[in-house]
């Protein structure tokens, strides 16, 4: 049986197949960059520039989400909107308060939270990040977070009392929630 001319010897056609077979296998592993590609300059890895100034700014940047979606308006989107609202001025007096309250408190927790994040970016930077310190700076930085989230959802739940059921329903219409607000708590 003769071999016609056109075809390569045997060894250089088990030469290509075992080159295809490594580029395609190569090619199933090519690199995708993560997701965290670039935060690599931030001042604090953990927390974009935003964040940041969020925490320091007392702002709420949705840690009170919970409580907005499901019919306790927050403070200062209320008093944004109380001309809409028809707001009392006892209720934009109250509302007023609670939002200085609110701020108060979220300040100096979110320059500690800050800290703490600027402690724990430090910590890994300079690689001397050690288990028990890791326990001790997360642990604080959760409680952190959960006692400013509690500022910001308690901010709600007063608005919420203060509001009557239409003032609610408006806010949530004009916040694009457009379903009437339930599972409210009955006025005292």
């Amino acid at each position: 049986m003769s071999r016609p001319e056109n075809l390569p010897p045997p060894t250089s056609m088990k030469t290509l197949l075992l080159l295809f077979v490594v580029g395609a296998i190569a090619s199933g592993f090519s690199a995708e960059p993560s997701p965290y590609a670039g935060q690599q300059t931030r001042a604090i890895k953990s927390l974009s520039a935003d964040e940041i100034s969020g925490y320091l700014a007392g702002r709420g940047m949705g840690l009170a989400r919970p409580a907005e979606l499901n019919g306790y308006p927050g403070p200062r989107h209320v008093l944004d909107a109380a001309d809409e609202l028809k707001l009392t001025p006892a209720q934009t007096a109250a509302l007023q308060g609670f939002f200085a309250e609110m701020r108060a408190a979220a300040l100096p927790l979110g320059r500690a939270l800050v800290a703490r994040e600027t402690e724990l970016d430090r910590l890994f930077s300079g690689h001397e990040a050690t288990e028990p310190a890791l326990a001790t700076l997360t642990a604080e930085i959760g409680r952190l977070e959960g006692e400013l989230r509690a500022v910001h959802l308690r901010a709600h739940i007063r608005t919420q009392r203060l509001l009557t059921p239409a003032q609610v329903d408006a806010y949530n219409r004009l916040r694009g929630y457009d379903a009437p607000a339930a599972n409210r708590e009955t006025k005292p």
